[in-house]
């Protein structure tokens, strides 16, 4: 930028300009431009095209000049040159002349080391399915095609961003800027997800960034980050809350004193149970409670991060009270809200075959001072990498 001195010298020229001399100034801070310059010049904003509009623009050229392209590889090069018709047209035209041909997608994505919008589906598919060994299958994939991981990352947070976009705007083209097809893909699998867990996964990918620039392979803090994002073996699927197959080790304390009386028959109905028949304690709750929050990891894992640091405080006319410490009233805050409760109180259900219980959450005058060892996150991570913790 100028000094006040240099646009007061300016502005001297713009008041008396020559007859053949036109000025042309270009920023990216117009606000820094004296008003006395700026009342004198026609301004004109300049803003990035959107990836529609680059589209239709480079069909007119394909049109015109006979060239057999898709519209797959026409969306691939408007989301490569980021807003910007000049560089789109520069793209295309090489392409053109690398392919001799029709243009395949195959070319675009291997002379500009792009990433196919399938591949973020498939393994946003693998992330859902907490399928870890596939999502690091397909990532190697990637990486032994030569594409560049900076890239796969940016993208890859991009994705989700969409899928934020889509579930609160029910897939708005004008405000995701895809087609509709992808959008409509988007919409679908955004339904999976519930916000928090998208914001999950927006830290993990920003945590991701600042790791990959510590470390000197950006490939181990990518692969950390899908085994976060996908790690444990549920089949997730919107509306289901599926209870089953407990680990062993967790059962152990229910094996000792059964929370409730376990079905003559295993095809029992649910509709044949009668809640008001049945009766739970305090006890045995307290006892279960490693395999509450088990459940409801299977169910959404950041619900039974919150829960894990509260314990069941007292129960009364079938209202169990979960106490949390004073300086955790995020966590309560969280799993107050309507969705999470009814979530929470469903596999508290399943859990105890069918009891139905109402759930209330209170704050402690004192403050939690757990190790940090204990912490859930921790001890997965020593597990995976057999690892200790060195005080």
């Amino acid at each position: 930028m100028l000094s006040s001195g240099a646009f007061n010298a300016l502005l001297k020229t713009l008041e008396e300009p020559p007859l053949f001399v036109k000025f042309i100034f270009a920023t990216t801070h117009p606000e820094k431009i004296p008003t006395t310059v700026l009342s004198r010049c026609q301004r004109l904003d300049f803003r990035r095209i959107s990836v529609m509009e680059i589209i239709t623009q480079l069909e007119k050229i394909a049109r015109a000049e006979n060239i057999n392209v898709d519209k797959e590889v026409l969306f691939a090069i408007a989301r490569s040159s980021d807003g910007s018709l000049r560089d789109a047209e520069s793209i295309f035209d090489q392409l053109v002349s690398f392919s001799k041909g029709k243009v395949s997608l195959e070319d675009v994505n291997s002379v500009f080391g792009l990433i196919a919008q399938d591949v973020l589906f498939d393994i946003t598919d693998r992330i859902i399915k907490k399928d870890s060994k596939g999502a690091l299958g397909l990532l190697n994939k990637i990486i032994d095609e030569g594409k560049d991981t900076a890239v796969f990352l940016t993208d890859l947070t991009e994705h989700f961003r969409n899928l934020m976009v889509a579930k609160v705007s029910y897939a708005d083209p004008s405000l995701i800027d895809l087609p509709k097809d992808i959008c409509d893909r988007l919409l679908t699998q955004a339904e999976v997800f519930a916000l928090d867990e998208i914001f999950t996964a927006f830290n993990i990918l920003v945590s991701t960034r600042e790791m990959s620039k510590r470390l000197e392979s950006a490939r181990i803090a990518l692969e950390i980050a899908i085994v976060k994002l996908a790690q444990d073996k549920r089949a997730a699927a919107p509306g289901q809350y599926v209870v089953k197959n407990i680990p062993q080790e967790k059962t152990q304390v229910l094996k000792e004193k059964p929370a409730v009386a376990p079905p003559e028959k295993n095809n029992i109905a649910e509709a044949d149970l009668d809640p008001q028949q049945q009766s739970i304690s305090i006890e045995q709750i307290r006892q279960s409670w490693l395999v509450i929050i088990d459940s409801l990891s299977r169910v959404r894992m950041s619900l039974a991060t919150y829960l894990n640091e509260g314990s069941p405080a007292s129960l009364e006319n079938n209202t169990l009270t979960v106490a949390f410490p004073k300086n955790y009233s995020l966590h309560k805050e969280s799993l107050e809200t309507r969705e999470n409760l009814a979530i929470l109180e469903k596999v508290i259900s399943e859990v105890f075959q069918n009891v139905k219980l109402r759930i209330n959450f209170t704050l402690t005058k004192e403050e939690a001072s757990r190790d940090e060892s204990d912490s859930p996150a921790i001890k997965n991570a020593l597990k995976m990498f057999g690892g200790r913790v060195i005080k």
